[in-house]
């Protein structure tokens, strides 16, 4: 995932995943903007229903030249052939997960709001950390990531930042220049128009 002045997109696919529809949308949506990757992020631990998912989403993202990573399933990205392994843990699995899927892969750290735990996935070898909500979300303990966090990394640490969770238009232009990547999930696949949701969303970036 190589950087630029501007933030690049990353998706992430929705929880549970209609594989007779979803893979001909997400390909919509690669067609309608640059993508930098993808994360599949299923809610199901059925290894058959994940493994089939990846094995739809990875034709449409390499045949559109973008990466597929998958969250926490660093076996199946093994077995699958993917491109890495996003993980939910902080640091923890890091280095792990590095030794399992070699140099080459995408390994990325999501760390929540916290600092601390965003520089030991740095130090870990992490690709990429992710840090959010960045919006309002009753998910987890409701701890959003502070614009000031992005505004520290980008001046102090090299390794690349995405800002994920609950973005709308005025949170991504606020944080634009200070972050690698927006992480746009279920702002887009919650609307009708994926492909326009997105495109309102990366207008906001300037």
């Amino acid at each position: 995932m190589d950087t630029q002045e501007q933030p690049q997109i990353y998706l992430t696919t929705p929880s549970d995943i209609d594989l007779d529809s979803f893979p001909a949308l997400l390909g919509k949506v690669l067609e309608s903007a640059p993508i930098a990757c993808i994360r599949l992020d299923m809610a199901s631990r059925d290894e058959d229903i994940v493994a089939r998912a990846a094995d739809a989403l990875r034709e449409v993202a390499h045949t559109h030249d973008v990466a597929l990573v998958i969250r926490d399933h660093v076996l199946l990205a093994q077995r699958l052939g993917l491109d890495g392994v996003h993980l939910s843990d902080a640091a923890r699995s890091v280095r792990d997960a590095r030794k399992v899927l070699g140099a080459d892969a995408i390994v990325g750290s999501f760390c929540g709001g916290t600092r601390h735990d965003g520089i030991s996935a740095a130090e870990a070898g992490a690709d990429y950390v992710a840090f959010g909500p960045v919006g309002t979300s009753d998910l987890g303990d409701g701890t959003q990531a502070e614009p000031e966090l992005f505004q520290w990394w980008s001046q102090m640490v090299e390794v690349p930042v995405v800002a994920e969770g609950a973005l709308d238009v005025t949170q991504m232009a606020a944080l634009a220049p200070y972050t690698d990547f927006f992480g746009i999930g279920d702002e887009i696949w919650r609307t009708n128009d994926p492909a326009a949701a997105l495109a309102g969303l990366i207008a906001a970036m300037g």
